[in-house]
């Protein structure tokens, strides 16, 4: 019984020499930023990121006035007035902080609502062309070491099934 597994186990691999494997390897970030999606996308966030940075100018201005006018007049001023005006510039600061904490998180989470679909179409693009070629890995030649000559680019199939140039 022994010698029995023992003769499966060395012809188990020769089994799978005989399979064809194909490999091929897309240029994902090439494909990806040459899809239209990318630039509206990024149009779409330097918006939002131009509206919440021109808030929190006014925030900054608002703050920076009240800090320059409490300074200026805190000689003048009696010291419930002054604690009042030093505790409204604390709480502007306060905002301020938090003003830049939900932002920061609203564009991301804009940024991950966009990015999405753009991953997925190119995702679904890369498994048709690996179906329709008999590709049986398809890699990112970023992420490899080392990638022969006789590779196969897949890149130029996978942006013809998006329609890119």
């Amino acid at each position: 019984m022994k010698k029995f597994i023992v003769m499966i186990m060395l012809l188990l691999p020769l089994g799978l020499v005989a399979q064809e494997i194909k490999i091929a390897y897309v240029n994902a970030g090439e494909v990806i930023n040459a899809m239209p999606e990318v630039s509206a996308m990024e149009t779409e966030l330097a918006a939002l990121k131009a509206q919440y940075q021109n808030y929190l100018k006014n925030l900054y201005d608002d703050y920076t006035q009240k800090n320059t006018d409490l300074i200026a007049q805190q000689d003048s001023l009696t010291e419930n007035i002054l604690k009042m005006r030093v505790q409204e510039i604390q709480d502007l600061r306060d905002r301020i902080e938090n003003y830049q904490q939900m932002a920061e998180q609203e564009q991301q989470d804009k940024y991950e609502k966009l990015y999405t679909p753009i991953i997925e179409k190119f995702q679904k693009a890369v498994e048709q062309v690996g179906d329709e070629n008999g590709y049986t890995y398809i890699l990112n030649p970023q992420a490899l070491l080392y990638t022969s000559k006789s590779a196969i680019n897949a890149t130029d199939k996978v942006k013809a099934k998006l329609g890119l140039q």
